[in-house]
């Protein structure tokens, strides 16, 4: 098939072919979804095949406000709240999900992640279509995750019918998970939203260690992840990172400015100054380097405010720390 790309020209198309079981890919503020009726078996089948993801990696629903909770999962007092100081945003939570969501969405759980995305083009598209949408991040599994249409269609030209070109992903790293299925809450995903943002609402809150996980509770925790192509690892400090390049062919380092510029003469990639700025060029600078390094060199992101960027670190170089 050939894959069509636009923007808001190609909602009611996109929305017609979600009706009909099909999948398309959207813009969210943190990445590009790959988007199935979330109540179609069938539709989210698709999903699995497309992205060669393993069908016990369950799925986040998106859903275009409070009024469509109830339809996918238990709407908790402390959910809503949540929902209602967090949302739309980047917070995806774990609830006790509903029998009308189809069970390939998470297989092995009688639970299932909700997120109400800020993008007005995702959202448009959910209300136009009427559904709620099962939707992983738009890249094969295992790859770099999409903050584009263009990092989109490098992973599905003609393996999908349709992306709706939202430009580039305000975000860039993926949602924050909270498990309120617990007694006490649970942090199984870092993102934009911290934990100490959380507290207002949840006096307690565990930061699960996601290094060892059996069963997969949410999305990302139990197989490698936001892989480049190319070998890559994180450097211990700065001693280690100029010893792997000197050792590395076609080597990079990357890293937030002021770590970068310590590198004279070598080949460097900024993330930015701030924190905001490195999470959200991280997913696209590692495909940058992948096209143009054979191997690359992360900056190890120390500190409470870091928890997110190092859990895709993490996930990208395998745990491998030189």
């Amino acid at each position: 098939m050939k894959t069509k790309i636009g923007g808001k020209e190609l909602i009611d198309k996109a929305a017609k072919l979600l009706k009909n079981d099909e999948i398309v890919a959207f813009p969210t503020e943190t990445v590009y979804g790959l988007g199935a009726n979330a109540f179609s078996d069938i539709a989210v089948s698709k999903i699995f095949k497309a992205k060669g993801r393993p069908q016990d990696n369950p799925l986040i629903i998106h859903i275009a406000g409070l009024k469509m909770l109830e339809s996918v999962a238990e709407a908790t007092p402390e959910a809503v709240q949540l929902f209602k100081l967090f949302a739309p945003g980047p917070l995806t939570l774990i609830l006790k999900k509903s029998e009308r969501v189809a069970k390939s969405v998470s297989p092995l759980l009688d639970t299932v992640g909700i997120r109400i995305p800020n993008h007005k083009l995702a959202l448009e598209l959910i209300e136009k279509s009427g559904l709620p949408l099962a939707a992983p991040s738009a890249n094969l599994s295992s790859r770099v995750s999409a903050t584009s249409a263009k990092h989109v269609l490098a992973d599905f030209d003609s393996l999908i019918p349709l992306i709706i070109d939202g430009g580039e992903c305000e975000v860039g790293i993926e949602s924050t998970i909270i498990d309120l299925t617990k007694d006490i809450p649970v942090l199984l995903r870092p993102g934009r939203i911290k934990p100490s943002d959380l507290l207002e609402v949840l006096p307690k809150l565990r930061i699960k260690d996601t290094d060892q996980v059996l069963i997969a509770e949410a999305p990302g925790m139990k197989y490698k992840h936001y892989a480049p192509l190319v070998e890559c690892v994180m450097a211990q400090d700065i001693k280690s990172a100029l010893k792997a390049y000197d050792k590395a062919l076609n080597p990079v380092i990357i890293g937030r400015k002021n770590y970068v510029n310590q590198f004279d003469g070598k080949a460097v990639i900024s993330l930015g100054q701030s924190l905001d700025e490195a999470e959200k060029k991280y997913f696209s600078t590692l495909r940058e380097a992948e096209t143009k390094y054979s191997y690359i060199i992360l900056e190890n992101f120390e500190g409470e405010e870091t928890l997110a960027i190092m859990n895709r670190i993490k996930k990208s170089t395998g745990g491998k720390i030189v």
